[in-house]
């Protein structure tokens, strides 16, 4: 049995930590609320990148990255949306913070 939290509190917790340090985290897209994919579209100024909660094998959890590298907003935005048409569970997440790979790693991977 998994320990992995349903991805709707996960998203909400990671969404709420953000905000209540003074970052910007918003949902861009709900997917499916026990199960769905998770994106996170980290935006660092000029940069965005993708980087997805991903589960191994061995039932352990990451983030790997996703997407365009160095993309700007435009080619992130087209990549997650074309990701959403071809999968309606995915979450996407908008993170800007300090540190938003750090808060999201303490937030919805499981240890």
């Amino acid at each position: 049995m998994s320990a992995r939290l349903p991805t709707h509190l996960a998203v909400g917790a990671l969404v709420r930590r953000v905000n209540d340090a003074g970052g910007f985290a918003v949902v861009r897209a709900r997917g499916e609320a026990q199960t769905g994919a998770i994106l996170l579209l980290i935006d660092e100024g000029r940069v965005v990148r993708g980087l997805e909660r991903f589960r191994d094998l061995d039932d352990r959890e990451s983030l790997v990255p996703a997407g365009p590298v160095d993309a700007d907003g435009v080619a992130m935005d087209d990549y997650w949306r074309k990701r959403r048409a071809s999968d309606p569970d995915l979450w996407v997440v908008e993170l800007m913070i300090a540190q938003a790979e750090r808060f999201a790693a303490e937030t919805i991977l499981v240890c």
